[in-house]
């Protein structure tokens, strides 16, 4: 059937039209694709666990890139295991499932050896093993609302039974830095970067994670279209985790630097690599890390996200803090979130302990009763 040429007030209609009849492959995302390619190297091209699992990652974009890329990551830590089994992906059933989830709890991470990515590292934690068995569950939840295969051949989800490793909802892993340690990191990266040309740009992303708490794949989507002023502030309309799109106060140092980095372009990325690409995000991490080494910081686990965890104890500490406009300001939907990224929780200083302990020594001081 051709479409014909219609009146302008049906064409949206005509466009939608047109792309359900395209192979719906054209609009997966690059981690949907990677995937799709990946086990169809080791399933062949027709096997009905690449479209699926591909199609999973691609839903899961249209909400969270960050959740699609640790999802398709996830999914290739578990294919090999039922394979190594004999068992088709599509075929894994509860007790399988549930060994690959104490498989897990010995099973060597991947670290560089020579070049190559070797099976030789500690086993993952209990954090990242609940991801790596939530992706799982995720994925077989899909293929059940697909409905893509009959319900005799795959009825239920077999991870849903699994247990997962019991983990403090609080619990995080990323180290964060003093008021201190954030002002020499931010002087390292504006004054000692290498190499020099990519200097002020490291300088203008820590700023932008800091000063506007933001995580790094927003920072690195922002763009120059996106700048604007409202209501006497600088703002920047920025894409969020989870598809939102909010508008972010701009502070003044902040704002400066994006100023001189832009300088008279008009459109584009803010941060961009030499030829006005967007920068990607490994890159940044490396960059990152470097400069903290530089500047001797001491944090083993230094990464993009430090700096949002880091602005966020800062401003929780400082006097009058509202914990309502800093979890709005964090972009969080629930204040739990903003208190895991609290690094004041579980510090010696200022704990309870010590006024109530004061307060008992000084009735212990007060000479006792006779009559007691």
């Amino acid at each position: 059937m051709t479409l014909q040429p219609v009146m302008p007030a049906a064409r949206s209609a005509r466009t939608s039209l047109a792309r359900v009849a395209q192979d719906p492959r054209a609009q997966w995302p690059e981690h949907a694709r990677k995937l799709f390619d990946h086990l169809a190297a080791i399933y062949g091209e027709h096997d009905g666990v690449c479209t699926l699992a591909a199609a999973w990652i691609a839903h899961h974009h249209q909400r969270s890139p960050g959740t699609a890329k640790t999802y398709a990551q996830n999914f290739k830590i578990f294919e090999p295991y039922p394979r190594s089994h004999g068992v088709h992906p599509l075929r894994v059933r509860f007790l399988l499932a549930d060994a690959f989830a104490l498989h897990l709890e010995d099973l060597p991470t991947l670290v560089w050896r020579g070049g190559q990515r070797v099976p030789e590292g500690p086993p993952r934690s209990d954090a990242t093993r609940h991801n790596v068995l939530s992706a799982c569950s995720s994925f077989y939840d899909f293929v059940l609302k697909t409905k893509a295969l009959p319900t005799e051949e795959f009825g239920s989800n077999p991870f849903e039974a699994v247990l997962y490793p019991v983990i403090d909802p609080l619990f995080t892993r990323t180290e964060g830095f003093t008021e201190a340690q954030t002002q020499l990191l931010l002087r390292t990266a504006r004054d000692a970067h290498r190499p020099r040309h990519t200097a002020h740009r490291l300088y203008t992303l820590l700023l932008m994670l800091y000063g506007m708490c933001l995580r790094i794949e927003a920072a690195l989507g922002a763009r120059i279209e996106d700048l604007g002023h409202q209501a006497g502030h600088h703002v920047l309309n920025v894409e969020v985790k989870g598809g939102f799109w909010v508008t972010k106060a701009i502070p003044p140092l902040v704002y400066d630097a994006i100023t001189v980095l832009i300088g008279e372009r008009t459109e584009g990325y803010i941060l961009t690599t030499r030829t006005g690409g967007r920068l990607d995000e490994p890159s940044q991490w490396r960059a990152i890390r470097s400069v903290a080494r530089r500047a001797g910081l001491p944090q083993t686990t230094i990464g993009p996200h430090a700096l949002k965890h880091t602005t966020i104890t800062h401003a929780l500490a400082r006097p009058g803090a509202r914990p309502d406009k800093i979890q709005e300001w964090a972009d969080h939907n629930d204040p739990r979130t903003t208190k895991r990224y609290d690094r004041r929780r579980g510090a010696l200083d200022g704990s309870p302990g010590y006024a109530a302990a004061d307060h008992l020594a000084e009735g212990l001081r007060t000479e006792a009763d006779p009559a007691v």
